[in-house]
């Protein structure tokens, strides 16, 4: 059991004095229906703890895992240079989870400021290292839309690898399908620096347009709107633990 207060301040919603005070204030709900409640020493179980907060529902989560739905014109950065932060998305109690200099959810691995799509954030620091290490070769699908259209060779060429200018060794596709002929399906286990761009640079092309569609077996759903975000199920989290490339 923990008190409301604190069960508060786990959740983002500012420091234990501030929590105490929305309490205090009556902002702050709780049981069904949810009833104010004035007491911030009062004891509720975390597990499946529901509240609100000055009308907004929450649920207690110990770790948060969610995936967001990157639109394009938006930087994976706290402190964006020249485009806004993808942070500024979610709710401030998302952003400020645990305290501290480093709270809040954090972007696992990056998007560039004109990729789109699939952006999953944590603040389980094991969780994000899983998904970000090379040793685990995470899948990753993108959809790459092609400046010119793309010939079977070149498929055949990311397949086999190509060289980049910052390293030697080749760098091979997963798989490369084309859906058209300016369609391309790209997977990917590693995550080098602007890898599609370069990738599709090395067999003489251009990337126009880039969808992040899927990591591991979590696809983006097709009912998550741009911009928009939602908390990973527990099976997804534990099926993006386990992913890794055959």
């Amino acid at each position: 059991m923990k008190r409301l207060e604190d069960l508060l301040f786990t959740q983002g919603f500012g420091t234990r004095r501030v929590c105490r005070g929305l309490v205090q204030q009556g902002r702050v709900a709780v049981g069904s229906p949810a009833q104010p409640c004035l007491d911030p020493d009062a004891l509720f179980a975390p597990l499946g703890f529901r509240f609100e907060v000055e009308g907004v529902p929450w649920e207690w989560h110990e770790r948060a895992y969610l995936m967001l739905n990157k639109p394009p014109g938006f930087e994976c950065s706290q402190r964006p240079s020249a485009h806004p932060s993808i942070y500024t998305l979610l709710p401030a109690p998302l952003r400020q989870r645990g305290g501290g200099a480093a709270a809040g959810v954090q972007a696992v691995g990056r998007l560039d400021q004109d990729t789109t799509g699939l952006l999953l954030l944590s603040d389980d620091g094991a969780f994000i290292h899983r998904l970000t290490s090379p040793r685990h070769h995470v899948p990753k699908v993108y959809e790459v839309g092609l400046r010119h259209p793309m010939a079977l060779e070149a498929c055949q060429r990311l397949l086999e690898g190509v060289v980049l200018d910052d390293d030697p060794r080749p760098v091979r596709a997963r798989s490369a399908d084309l859906v058209s002929e300016r369609h391309l399906r790209l997977v990917l286990a590693e995550g080098k620096y602007h890898q599609v761009k370069r990738m599709v640079a090395a067999v003489g092309n251009r990337v126009e347009t880039l969808h992040r569609s899927a990591i591991g077996d979590l696809r983006l759903p097709d009912d998550l709107a741009p911009g928009a975000w939602r908390w990973l199920t527990r099976e997804e989290v534990e099926g993006l633990r386990a992913a890794r490339t055959a």
